[in-house]
């Protein structure tokens, strides 16, 4: 554990431009820029172990754990990772936090001290979550912050957490009170964003990206948004959650079923049954080294797009957006010259209630929406769907 002082719910440049009577139909989305990077680190579990690890912590998660204040997946040895410039307080202390839909506390001072200011009012109630290799523990402060570790382990490199799930995960995670508002729920109750969403915009192979609080930037899409509704079918339903099915050409992989959309997981995971299925089609074998399918030159040229069908749209991968980017190949442990796939075995069979998650490998190539206010996801093309740069 690192001694440190730090804090939660920012975005607090954008609350002190707020009108104090705003008018929510008025109000503008605030957009984030954020970085995406490939934690390259000796000893590291491998892209697919740590996914897979998250993904079952996930599946196995329920009621009693989210009380206890435990979500048991982890985040600092996430393969993928995106971080966002945050000021909190006044004047503002920057801080580079770690951006996560599957999870929805927000906090700093793991790396960068937390520096009280005029805004600082301390509720004396105390909050702990565990994030599996990962933890922190402190105070809750309100206003505009929220939470603050005084205890931090497992977090390199980062100032904390930026949480963009559900609200519900933060149930049991602070004392004396049953849940605590995210960053988008702050700026929904302050005006700052006149409705409760989140868009999020990846660029593919890495590089930066936007989080869009209170929307979505239409610039970077090239179709409408298409909305659907977040499942009921538990565990699933806890976060993200959608329904849908997914053919490789005209092969049925994955009958409809539930899942979810998750930008903490790197890869395309799918129920095992469902994973047998795509490696028959492709031909692919696994990589021990990078425990990715491997394909040739030849079965590459061969590969059908992968749809996945979401309320009767399809979001269809080319073959190139099916494989890891090939100039990241030495950043898993992979061979240069090599072609690995981005779809993977989530770690059990399907009829979990979880069995799948549309990770970053999907996100990259579709504009995807997160609306609290209405209960639903949604998707949209754009210039970067049918790219090539993998």
């Amino acid at each position: 554990m690192f001694p440190s002082k730090t804090l939660l719910s920012v975005i607090l440049i954008a609350l002190s431009a707020v009108d104090a009577s705003p008018v929510r139909r008025q109000a503008a989305p605030t957009t984030l820029s954020f970085t995406t990077r490939v934690n390259v680190r000796a000893n590291t579990l491998s892209i697919v172990a740590a996914d897979r690890a998250r993904a079952q912590a996930m599946v196995h998660s329920n009621n009693t754990s989210k009380r206890a204040g435990s979500s048991s997946f982890s985040i600092s040895n996430a393969i993928t990772t995106y971080t966002a410039q945050v000021g909190v307080g006044s004047p503002a202390t920057q801080y580079t936090l770690l951006i996560d839909t599957g999870s929805s506390n927000t906090w700093v001072g793991a790396s960068t001290p937390y520096k009280h200011t005029s805004t600082s009012v301390d509720t004396g109630n105390s909050v702990s979550v565990y994030y599996g290799s990962g933890s922190f523990s402190g105070e809750e402060y309100t206003d505009t912050v929220t939470l603050v570790a005084s205890q931090v382990q497992g977090f390199n490199n980062i100032d904390g957490i930026l949480g963009v799930g559900p609200t519900d995960l933060t149930e049991g995670t602070v004392s004396n009170v049953g849940s605590v508002p995210t960053v988008t729920d702050n700026l929904y109750s302050k005006g700052t964003i006149g409705t409760e969403a989140l868009g999020v915009y990846f660029v593919p192979g890495g590089g930066a990206g936007e989080l869009t609080f209170g929307g979505s930037d239409s610039s970077k899409m090239t179709s409408s948004v298409n909305y659907v509704p977040l499942t009921t079918t538990s565990p699933a339903s806890n976060y993200w959650g959608i329904d849908q099915s997914i053919t490789y050409g005209n092969t049925t992989i994955l009958s409809a079923t539930a899942g979810i959309v998750d930008t903490g997981t790197t890869l395309i995971l799918i129920a095992t049954d469902a994973f047998r299925k795509y490696q028959t089609a492709t031909g692919a074998v696994l990589d021990n080294t990078t425990g990715l399918l491997m394909i040739t030159s030849a079965q590459y040229s061969n590969l059908q797009t992968l749809n996945f069908n979401i309320d009767g749209t399809n979001y269809g991968l080319t073959p190139n957006g099916q494989i890891w980017p090939r100039s990241r190949n030495t950043d898993i442990g992979g061979n240069s010259n090599s072609i690995y796939l981005i779809v993977n075995d989530i770690g059990s069979s399907s009829g979990s209630g979880l069995d799948f998650i549309n990770g970053y490998s999907f996100l990259q190539r579709f504009y995807s929406v997160f609306d609290t206010t209405e209960h639903r996801v949604g998707l949209a093309t754009t210039s970067s769907t049918t790219a090539t740069s993998n």
